[in-house]
């Protein structure tokens, strides 16, 4: 790459939990001979996915190509974070040849690509695409894409469901922004299960877009990177539900954290998540847990009722051993008293 060229970049957008993170560090293993840098823009201030990431750091994507960005949406923190963080990576010797960037689950893409015609970087860098992850199980069940004629059939009988919930839209400006969408999961949907999700994509995608199924994030990185979209350019063909509007709020959404004591078993709160989900809505659960007896860190992450967890280092010398989860939720349903005391929170101490 010329220092004349513009540098490619790729946002990978996507609901909470459908894979983003498992695509990268995919990517990161797999660059096809590409040197990468890497934006992860996080919901919360712990930095889970960054920290997966920077364990996974290779030479063609070394640490210190890793950036996090945890202070609100990338795309309301142009000046003070965006602009900055590209720019230091643009800087880095040797030069990346591509960057991606990942997006908190609640970001929604348009946004975001309006800030590459921020002057500072407009004639330096340019969107090769928008890479779309959709969960092919919640797809197909319909949580985020509702039965058009069935909508319509309630609206007659009433008038106060004549909108779409957060959650879909933010589904639907995702999809809606996409020029590759990958259904993941596709073998917890099963073959029904995937044709269902590939029709309601169809359906939300206001032009036509490739489908591709991905299985823990394995994808050759010839599809995904080299689109040379130029989507900065593109962006009346990427519909939003916010097109008409100057900012987008976040408000609908909110996170609290929750400090853990080391647990004696890690059923125990797999068990209390999946109650959580159920019973308060809870979207997204991420982070660690310290387990009595072992060495290894616990890494949670659950999409609603389904967890997964795994060991994915020893603790350091110089950490307590304490968990730490990021919880995810509609506003309405943050209620951290019942939050703390599913999850057998550390008692707060009078400051």
């Amino acid at each position: 790459m010329t220092e004349l060229a513009k540098l490619p970049v790729t946002v990978i957008t996507g609901f909470l939990g459908a894979g983003k993170t498992t695509l990268i560090r995919e990517l990161m293993q797999n660059p096809g001979g590409k040197r990468l840098a890497v934006v992860v823009n996080e919901f919360g201030d712990v930095g889970v996915d960054g920290e997966i990431l920077k364990s996974c750091a290779i030479p063609d994507c070394p640490a210190e190509n890793i950036m996090e960005l945890s202070n609100g949406c990338i795309c309301c923190t142009v000046a003070d974070d965006f602009i900055p963080t590209i720019e230091a990576l643009m800087a880095l010797e040797p030069r990346p040849d591509h960057i991606l960037i990942e997006t908190s689950g609640l970001a929604l893409p348009k946004p975001l690509l309006k800030a590459f015609d921020w002057p500072d970087i407009r004639s330096k860098i340019t969107v090769d695409g928008v890479i779309a992850l959709a969960d092919a199980e919640a797809v197909a069940a319909g949580r985020f894409a509702p039965d058009v004629a069935a909508v319509d059939a309630q609206r007659q009988a009433d008038d106060s469901i004549d909108h779409e919930t957060p959650l879909s839209e933010v589904f639907e400006d995702q999809i809606s922004c996409a020029d590759i969408v990958l259904l993941t999961k596709p073998d917890l949907a099963g073959p029904e299960g995937v044709a269902k999700a590939k029709a309601v994509i169809a359906s939300e995608a206001p032009r036509p877009v490739p489908v591709i199924e991905v299985a823990e994030g394995a994808v050759d990185p010839r599809v995904i990177l080299g689109l040379e979209a130029a989507a900065e350019d593109d962006m009346d063909a990427r519909p939003s539900h916010h097109d008409d509007h100057g900012e987008h709020e976040h408000d609908d959404f909110d996170s609290i954290v929750v400090d853990l004591p080391e647990l004696s078993d890690p059923q125990t709160l797999v068990r209390a998540i999946e109650t959580l989900a159920k019973s308060h809505n809870i979207l997204r659960v991420k982070g660690y847990a310290a387990v009595a007896g072992k060495p290894m860190r616990l890494l949670v992450q659950a999409v609603g009722a389904r967890v997964r967890h795994q060991f994915d280092r020893p603790w350091a010398a110089d950490e307590a051993r304490q968990g730490r989860l990021v919880v995810i939720a509609e506003h309405d349903d943050i209620d951290r008293e019942v939050i703390e005391a599913a999850l057998g929170a550390v008692p707060q101490t009078a400051g």
